[in-house]
């Protein structure tokens, strides 16, 4: 993998945001470059971002607060 195609520096390469997808509700996700996390709104829940690879496992998610 290149570094074009790795989340790194706080960015998240465009067309590897297109093809993730939330393992539950399938919908797109949402980079959150302060806490390093993809958030899937349908879903509510935010999935970590470790070393550079995503975790899309929902057992790893954190559940996003009622604001």
């Amino acid at each position: 993998m290149t570094d074009g195609s790795r989340l790194n520096s706080g960015l998240v390469d465009p067309k590897l945001l297109e093809l993730l997808v939330c393992p539950i509700t399938k919908g797109p996700l949402k980079w959150d470059a302060a806490r390093q996390e993809l958030i899937s709104g349908a879903a509510r829940l935010a999935y970590p971002v470790r070393d550079g690879v995503p975790v899309m496992l929902p057992s790893e998610a954190r559940p996003l607060e009622d604001d």
